[in-house]
C-alpha cells in the first residue's frame, strides 16, 4: 500500500516495488491517473475499472484523501491485509509562523501526521495478527534541518519521525518493523515552482555534498530496501536520502582565507 502515489516520489515507489514483484495498491487524493476511481464504496476496489488489475495494477490509483478517516477505513476494509505500508502522502502550506492560518495548520497536520497514524492503525492490525509486516514513513530532511518560511511543515514531519520511532518500539515485539525515509532536495511535480528556475537548481545542487539534486528514484530505492527482507533487522531508523545535505551545514559557512576545509562553491 503506497499513499500519495500518483506522481513524484510516490509514483517512483510504486514503480520500484512493482519491479520487485510486489502487488501494489496505490492511493492518492487526486486520483490523477486513467482508471482511477473514488473509493466511496468498498465494493469499488473489487470492481475496479479496466486497466486497474490486481488492486492497483498498471496505471490505476484509488482516490483516497488521507485526511479523511472514513476513506482510509473503507480502503483498509476493502483491501484487507498488506505486507508493507508506505506513508508517502504529504502537503505543505508555506508561510511564516506568525502568519500561519488555523486552517493551514489543520490541513498540514491532518495529512502529514494524523493521516499516517490512521493508516498505520488501519493496516497494522492484520499485521499484528500475523506477526509480520513493515511500515515505511516518508518524512523529510526538514525533520532534521528546519528552514524559515515553511510554516509547520517541518514540525509535521518531525512529528511523523517521532511517531515512527514510537511505533517501532511498540510493535517491534510483535514482528512489525517501522522505519522512515527522509528525502532531501528532490525536484518533483509538487516542487516545480522552486526548481523551474535554473539558477536555483544550480545553487541548490552546489550545496549538496554529492553536488546533485536527488530524484524520486533515489528515494524509491531506499523505500524498497526498508520494505524488504533485506532490512529484516532494521527498525526504528530514519535514513536521509539527501546526498549528505543534513551533514553539510558547516561547509556552507564562510572560513578565513588559507584555512583548510571544503567549500560548497
Amino acid at each position: 500500500m503506497v499513499t500519495g502515489a500518483a506522481r513524484g516520489i510516490g509514483r517512483a515507489v510504486v514503480e520500484r516495488l512493482r519491479a520487485d514483484g510486489w502487488t501494489v495498491v496505490a492511493l492518492d487524493r487526486l486520483g490523477r491517473d486513467a482508471g482511477a476511481f473514488d473509493a466511496t464504496d468498498a465494493t469499488d476496489v473489487a470492481g475496479a475499472p479496466d486497466g486497474f488489475d490486481a488492486l492497483g495494477g498498471s496505471d490505476g490509483v484509488i482516490a483516497c484523501d488521507m485526511a479523511d478517516p472514513d476513506a482510509i477505513a473503507r480502503v483498509a476494509a476493502a483491501v484487507g491485509p498488506v505486507d508493507l505500508l508506505v506513508n508517502n502522502a504529504g502537503i505543505w502550506r508555506f508561510g511564516h509562523l506568525e502568519d500561519v492560518p488555523v486552517a493551514d495548520i489543520d490541513d498540514v497536520l491532518a495529512v502529514n501526521l494524523r493521516g499516517p497514524l490512521l493508516a498505520m492503525q488501519a493496516f497494522v492490525r492484520p499485521m499484528l495478527e500475523r506477526g509480520r509486516g513493515a511500515i515505511v514513513n516518508v518524512v523529510s530532511s526538514a525533520a532534521a534541518q528546519v528552514n524559515t518560511g515553511v510554516g509547520i511543515y517541518a514540525a509535521s514531519k518531525a512529528g511523523l519521525l517521532a511517531l515512527t520511532r514510537q511505533a517501532a518500539l511498540e510493535w517491534g515485539p510483535r514482528g512489525i518493523r517501522v522505519n522512515a525515509v527522509g528525502p532531501g532536495l528532490v525536484p518533483t511535480e509538487g516542487t516545480a515552482a522552486v526548481y523551474d528556475d535554473p539558477e536555483v537548481r544550480r545553487v541548490r545542487a552546489g550545496a549538496v555534498p554529492l553536488r546533485r539534486l536527488g530524484t524520486p528514484a533515489d528515494v524509491a530505492e531506499v523505500v524498497a530496501f526498508l520494505g524488504s527482507e533485506r532490512a529484516a533487522y532494521v527498525s526504528g531508523q530514519v535514513l536521509y536520502v539527501d546526498g549528505g545535505l543534513t551533514q553539510s551545514l558547516m561547509t556552507l559557512l564562510p572560513r578565513p582565507p588559507g584555512t583548510a576545509g571544503p567549500s560548497a562553491e
